[in-house]
């Protein structure tokens, strides 16, 4: 028997267990428990040869992605299937140590870290100099729920502490894309620095969750064992054509922006309408709050489904996808915060 038997962590698109439970049907429902944008990009057409041929590295995506993310080279970018797929083994590549991870951030790192033999000890994102018993760090920026968002200054700083102690930073900039093209506050640019990775994912921001495609970036001879653990042909070729046609179409990416701003200025406000200080990000919000699960019960009801956090008691909302879907959900929380007084 495994010493760390394998737990499920719950993720928010979990639609069709909800309809289930509530015996409401699926396509009734207004999912809004996941951060993914609504609007995904309008992939082009798959040519045949995508769906017939093995993906190939010398098709330039990796030389895209690093175009589109500002990293050094394409050498220092491994296309993965998903970004959970390097969560699940980067842990065994690292030297066992303690691993700080926040208590509140994306579930998958944790279990991870402790399946591979690291002592995980809570993160203090306050914290100027990282405690000398921490060799290892994982910072979600902006984190997942919180929104909370930590500057390159701080996180190079933390590097430099946990890379002269042979550890490693890893920071996952899943949401990073939504917030604007502005590359000093990604710390892509950097990964040629030993001892730093930073996971990115085209689900989010361009809604092509689907795809099972993300990219971790980082210096080659940790790329090179990751690759090795992971094998060949990670990510399809259907996946590539639309990521590759998404990173290349900046006019879509600039007005996509401006529209998923707006959007998330509008959900802000909404949620602060009902007595809420909602902290955000263009692609959710996130709010803490005792009532939690008799809110989420009561949007449920009526089939509005959302993320929820048990400590602390909390609640994420995703953006609605249409108009339609904005009237409804403002009649249910209305309604809902009627039912739970």
């Amino acid at each position: 028997m495994s010493e760390h038997p394998v737990t499920l962590v719950a993720h928010g698109g979990n639609l069709h267990e909800a309809a289930q439970r509530y015996g409401i049907a699926w396509d009734a429902w207004i999912d809004l428990s996941t951060g993914i944008n609504p609007h995904g990009y309008p992939v082009p057409p798959v040519p045949p040869a995508a769906w017939r041929r093995l993906p190939e590295d010398g098709d330039g995506f990796a030389a895209c992605a690093a175009r589109y993310y500002g990293a050094p080279h394409a050498r220092h970018v491994l296309p993965v299937a998903g970004s959970q797929a390097a969560i699940r083994v980067l842990p065994a590549l690292l030297p066992r140590a303690s691993v700080a991870i926040a208590p509140l951030t994306y579930g998958e790192y944790a279990p991870a870290f402790a399946r591979a033999g690291h002592a995980i000890v809570p993160l203090d994102v306050e914290r100027d100099t990282l405690p000398e018993a921490v060799t290892h760090a994982v910072v979600v920026n902006p984190n997942n729920p919180t929104a909370a968002h930590l500057s390159a200054a701080r996180l190079l700083h933390w590097h430099a502490q946990l890379a002269s102690r042979g550890g490693t930073l890893i920071v996952d900039e899943a949401f990073a894309d939504a917030f604007g093209h502005d590359r000093s506050e990604s710390l892509a640019h950097a990964t040629s620095r030993e001892g730093l990775v930073v996971l990115r994912s085209p689900g989010k921001f361009f809604g092509l969750a689907g795809a099972r495609c993300g990219f971790a970036l980082g210096a080659p001879a940790l790329l090179a064992a990751l690759r090795a653990h992971l094998g060949a042909w990670t990510v399809s070729g259907p996946a590539r054509h639309a990521v590759t046609h998404a990173f290349e179409d900046s006019a879509w990416q600039s007005e996509m922006r401006v529209r998923l701003a707006a959007e998330s200025a509008r959900l802000a406000a909404l949620l602060r309408v009902h007595g809420f200080a909602p902290y955000a990000t263009p692609l959710f919000a996130w709010i803490a709050d005792p009532r939690a699960a008799a809110l989420q019960d009561a949007l449920a009801r009526r089939a509005v489904w959302t993320r929820r956090f048990d400590a602390p008691a909390s609640l994420r909302f995703g953006l609605p996808a249409s108009e339609d879907e904005w009237r409804r959900f403002e009649s249910a929380l209305a309604q809902a915060m009627q039912a739970i007084g």
